[in-house]
Order: C-alpha cells, then sequence, then structure tokens
C-alpha cells in the first residue's frame, strides 16, 4: 500500500490527521473545558487547508496525480471541513435535536459536494487537465464556520449563551445560528453557484 503512495498523498494524509486531531480537540473541550482546545483546533484546520492546497500544488508539480490520490484527498477534507466543523459545533453547544439533524445535513453535503466534485472533474476540466471552476462552494469554505466558533468562545457565547437563544419546535431545541450550517451544506451542492478554481 505504501509503495501506492506519491509525495502528494503524504500532504494529503496530513490534512487528514489534522482534520482528526481538531476532532479529538473539541472532544477535549467537552469533557474537560478551556478555549485554549477550540483556538487549537481552529489553528490545526488552518493547517488543513495549507495541507490541502500543497497536495494539489505538489501532484501538480510532480506530475503525479492519480485516482488514489484524488480519494484520498475527498476523503481528508470531509474530515477536516466537513464532519471536524459539525464536531467543534455540537462542542459549544448546538446540541438541539434540530441542530443535531441540521449538522447531519451539513456533513451529508459536504461528502456530496466531494462526491460530485470527483465525478464531474474529468469533464469540467481544460485540455491541461485543470479544473477551471468550483461547481458549488468548495468544503473548505466551512472555515468560515470554524472561525465563527472560535469567535464564540473567545467572546463567552456558548451553551446556554449562544446568541440567537434557543427555539422548541415540534418538541426538539434549535439553536437558530445552526442554520448557517445549512446555508453553508445548501451552497457546497448547489449547481448553479459557480467559483473559479485557482
Amino acid at each position: 500500500m505504501i509503495r501506492s503512495f506519491h509525495v502528494a498523498d503524504l500532504f494529503t494524509l496530513a490534512n487528514a490527521a489534522c482534520g482528526t486531531g481538531a476532532i479529538f480537540l473539541a472532544m477535549a473541550y467537552v469533557s474537560e473545558g478551556g478555549p485554549s482546545k477550540i483556538y487549537s483546533a481552529g489553528i490545526v484546520l488552518l493547517f488543513a487547508v495549507i495541507f490541502d492546497l500543497l497536495d494539489g500544488r505538489v501532484a501538480r508539480w510532480r506530475h503525479s496525480a492519480s485516482p488514489l490520490g484524488r480519494e484520498l484527498d475527498s476523503l481528508a477534507d470531509a474530515l477536516s471541513f466537513g464532519v471536524a466543523p459539525a464536531c467543534l459545533a455540537r462542542a459549544v453547544g448546538f446540541t438541539g435535536a434540530w441542530d443535531t439533524a441540521v449538522l447531519l445535513f451539513f456533513v451529508a453535503c459536504g461528502i456530496s459536494r466531494l462526491a460530485r466534485y470527483n465525478v464531474t472533474a474529468e469533464e469540467l476540466s481544460d485540455d491541461s487537465g485543470k479544473v477551471a471552476y468550483y461547481e458549488g462552494t468548495p468544503i473548505t469554505a466551512s472555515l468560515g464556520l470554524v472561525l465563527l466558533i472560535v469567535v464564540l468562545v473567545a467572546i463567552g457565547r456558548v451553551g446556554d449563551e449562544l446568541p440567537g437563544g434557543v427555539w422548541t419546535v415540534a418538541g426538539g431545541e434549535l439553536h437558530p445560528l445552526v442554520l448557517l450550517y445549512v446555508l453553508s451544506g445548501a451552497l457546497m451542492i448547489s449547481k448553479t453557484v459557480r467559483i473559479p478554481k485557482p
């Protein structure tokens, strides 16, 4: 298996390690408290983005892109920019039944967006093999939500103090702020939103 890896794949695995680390930090925040856990998770996910950018550049530079690398990249991105931001939201207090449904929707949208990209990348690419634009926002845009979580922790607006309070809808709790995750998920799977790829 290791012989199948290219240099770029090591950056992809580093991305996945960062996503896993952020999830561990979210769990540590729930069990131990302390804002430093969430700040550290934000920094770790920033490194995940850097590794995500580097893996593509290294693959193109070394002309070593492969189907394995593409699948690895999608799995790492789903972990770092889908599951980890959802775990951070849950850690800071988005724990109602409707909050949970929204976070599951967000992760499902992220996974769907990555799968669609893998399937359509070939037909969307130009003569050089590079994809000219993203259909839907890239999953890495979820870093905006991570930044929001970090700010909420910094100003002490977590748990019962989440902005917007909590609503009871059909017997389940919903923090209205979690609807930003619905927006993010919907933009990721949109076919009308097209963003030029750098």
